[in-house]
């Protein structure tokens, strides 16, 4: 299990890299990266919905929660819990 305190860690240590990646005109992997640290942001949101001390990263661990091993951005940001305020305040036309 990932606790929320590694989730933190790894979207931070990703978006650094995304920023370093795009710094040197790596566009392409800086994207990746970004959305990489988007998904470990969302997992350790739905711990904090869920009052989960870590985010499942094993098979033994999904067993009965196969909902959320998935990396479809649509999909945890509805688990999240913040889905309507995203997309009210970032998404809207």
């Amino acid at each position: 299990m990932l606790t929320r305190q590694e989730l933190q860690k790894i979207a931070k240590a990703r978006l650094q890299d995304a920023e370093a990646l795009f710094q040197s005109g790596r566009y392409d992997g800086s994207i990746y990266l970004c959305g990489y640290a988007v998904e470990i942001g969302l997992k350790n949101k739905i711990c904090k919905t869920l009052r989960w001390k870590g985010f499942p990263s094993t098979r033994s661990e999904f067993e009965n929660l196969q909902t959320f091993k998935t990396h479809n951005l649509d999909i945890l940001l509805r688990l999240s819990g913040v889905e309507d305020k995203i997309k009210k305040n970032y998404l809207s036309q």
